[in-house]
């Protein structure tokens, strides 16, 4: 068989690699669930006219066929099955399916793999995982909850500074403080000004400028006092007075959504001081945001982008007649582990579970090895048994090359068995019954490098 060729956009951590990302995803379950979250799983395909019936994505959803469907063929919207994006559309259809199983108002997290369609770069990839928080109300979600869960996320990353993830920002905005503030300027097409707005970062001020005139409506003071309004930034309250200074006149949308942003600086000041910044360019390219949006970067890590965005969305999940508001935060788990790996920022202290290799004398007393092996992973020690009956130099190394930190020795003729720290080269006795390792080696660890 040739050598395969490896594609791009697909992580496939090397075994260190996967403690790292198996030891992020253990922290963040463990910090939602002290804060309440349940977890669930969605199916990984939703309808394809689910998926896009909000926002711009239809470049990104990996479509599904049957091989023995016609290459090339257009999908039919309402019959075709898309790999889910994100995690927010296919939570929104469990709420509304599942309604009258769940108590209001309900808080999940979920962790799964999304799939999208873009070109792969640093940090961005075509599979991915996320770890998602949401809570969702039944009618109405009260406005605390937006101020909640950013605070929820800042937790859970700064729980992970102990391993030398870098500290992090979280960028807020509020869609009302955008719409009210584009409204009053006299623009209507409000979707087409934040999209493009969204895109600041990318392209510029001057190419925004240039689509604000001639996607969104705006004429150039219009477009210029947009991209005002996109400049301001602070930790506090006085953010709020400079939006009102810009806009000038207020009306009762712009008055609402700077309430609220000023509720959450507020708060983010005593919980997080210095860790929630408002942003007034922060947009979220997404249509189905109505309140609040969020996005986090690493500090010092500017260039790679968000790790963790979402929003307040009062209508994505809705039959109707009932509607059930949230607001959530989505973790871009693959991108924040690609940039610890590949920044040497975080290791393990081994690339294997194991503590102990049992060393096999010979062959035929392989049952003597592996009956230690058995007793010691009753006692709750990560073991495994030697490979061969090589010499036991052979075995050491073997040992060694694993980063497994102990040998054991099954003793001979009524001798005592002993163990074998590779790292020091102490050698004492030792019982499968009582011995354990020092709780540092008992597991992998992963530490700052």
């Amino acid at each position: 068989m040739a050598r395969p060729t490896p594609l791009s956009g697909f992580p496939e951590w090397l075994p260190d690699g996967r403690i790292v990302e198996q030891h992020v995803l253990d922290v963040l379950r463990r910090t939602f669930e002290l804060h309440g979250f349940v977890g669930i799983e969605t199916r990984a395909v939703e309808p394809l006219d689910q998926l896009l019936r909000k926002g711009e994505t239809s470049k990104e959803v990996y479509v599904l066929r049957r091989l023995q469907e016609e290459a090339g063929a257009e999908p039919d919207r309402a019959g075709t099955l898309g790999l889910h994006f994100d995690l927010t559309v296919p939570f929104a259809r469990y709420v509304l399916e599942n309604a009258g199983h769940l108590a209001f108002p309900f808080r999940r997290y979920q962790i799964q793999k999304v799939w999208r369609g873009e070109r792969p770069q640093d940090g961005r990839f075509r599979e991915f995982v996320q770890a998602d928080i949401d809570v969702v109300g039944a009618g109405a979600l009260p406005y605390h909850y937006e101020v909640e869960l950013p605070l929820v996320m800042a937790e859970a990353l700064g729980a992970l500074r102990a391993i030398g993830v870098p500290p992090v920002r979280i960028l807020v905005n509020n869609r009302k403080v955008a719409e009210g503030f584009y409204r009053g300027l006299g623009l209507t097409d409000v979707e087409s000004v934040l999209r493009n707005i969204d895109k600041l970062d990318k392209i510029g001020a001057d190419a925004v400028a240039a689509l604000l005139v001639a996607e969104a409506g705006a004429d150039e003071t219009q477009a210029r006092a947009c991209l005002e309004l996109a400049a301001i930034s602070g930790s506090d309250e006085s953010v709020i007075d400079r939006v009102r200074a810009l806009a000038g006149e207020s009306n009762d949308l712009l008055d609402e959504g700077l309430a609220e942003l000023g509720a959450l600086i507020r708060a983010a000041a005593v919980r997080a001081p210095g860790v929630v910044v408002a942003d007034l360019k922060i947009a979220r390219g997404l249509d189905y945001y109505t309140g609040t949006v969020y996005e986090t970067i690493l500090v010092g890590h500017e260039q790679l982008g968000s790790i963790c965005s979402g929003g307040r969305y009062d209508t994505l999940a809705s039959d109707g007649a009932n509607t059930y508001p949230g607001v959530g935060l989505s973790i871009g788990v693959s991108r924040l582990v690609s940039r610890l790996l590949s920044g040497g920022l975080v290791t393990a202290t081994r690339s294997v579970p194991s503590a102990v290799l049992v060393a096999v004398s010979n062959e035929e007393a392989r049952d003597r090895s592996d009956a230690v092996a058995t007793a010691l992973r009753a006692r709750g020690i990560p073991v495994e048994v030697a490979p061969s009956a090589a010499k036991f130099g052979k075995q050491i190394r073997h040992a060694d090359r694993r980063g497994i930190p102990f040998v054991w020795f099954v003793g001979e003729d009524q001798s005592a068995d002993q163990v074998k720290d590779i790292r020091s080269g102490e050698q004492v006795d030792a019982d499968a019954a009582t011995w354990t390792p020092d709780d540092a080696d008992l597991w992998p660890r992963v530490v700052p490098a």
